[in-house]
């Protein structure tokens, strides 16, 4: 029988993925996918904790951060590919010409 323990180390996993995604990644696009893997894991972890205690709050969150994560999927992608367009590459070093 799969257990809270099992979901909360299943969303741990993910979450340590995505940590080690962000600070090692020079590509946008992967930092990109690597925040969204961070956001799968604290919705795994919030779901599982809400069935535990019966409740839906942990359900309700879950829906928020689905919806934040929608809504920087539209706009994070608008920009990477405009960004791409302007310089030709998604690599973080090209960030370092952005000097107002």
């Amino acid at each position: 029988m799969i257990t809270l323990n099992h979901y909360l180390i299943l969303s741990a996993i993910l979450f340590v993925i995505g940590s080690v995604g962000v600070m090692r990644r020079k590509n946008l696009l992967m930092l990109f996918f690597s925040t969204e893997i961070l956001l799968n894991a604290v919705n795994i972890g919030f779901v599982a904790i809400g069935k535990f205690y019966g409740d839906m709050t942990g359900q309700m969150f879950a829906f928020f951060i689905i919806a934040v994560a929608a809504s920087e999927v539209a706009v994070a992608l608008g920009l990477l590919i405009l960004w791409y367009k302007r310089t030709g590459s998604l690599s973080l070093d090209t960030l370092k010409s952005m000097n107002g």
